[in-house]
């Protein structure tokens, strides 16, 4: 699968996770993806400052990512700060 096919993957299975956070006042962009296959992804709104973010970004996005695209590696947020 070439770099481009896992890109639309991945934007394809954020945008089904999105109205999730959407509902509890977050959201979510897709920074980059890096040349390992590391997904970089910035958490907006509630999402972006909630104590729970690295749960929702392991236990559900990252999780969902993996289970479409078993490509990629990790996902990770370069707005939070563990």
């Amino acid at each position: 699968m070439t770099k481009e096919e896992v890109l639309k993957k991945v934007e394809n299975t954020i945008e089904t996770i999105r109205p999730y956070l959407q509902n509890d006042g977050g959201d979510i962009s897709l920074i980059e993806i890096t040349d390992d296959y590391v997904v970089k992804v910035k958490l907006h709104g509630a999402c972006g400052s909630c104590p729970y973010s690295i749960m929702t970004l392991k236990n559900g996005v990252e999780q969902a990512i993996m289970h479409d695209v078993p490509e990629i590696k990790e996902v990770v947020a370069v707005n939070l700060n563990f």
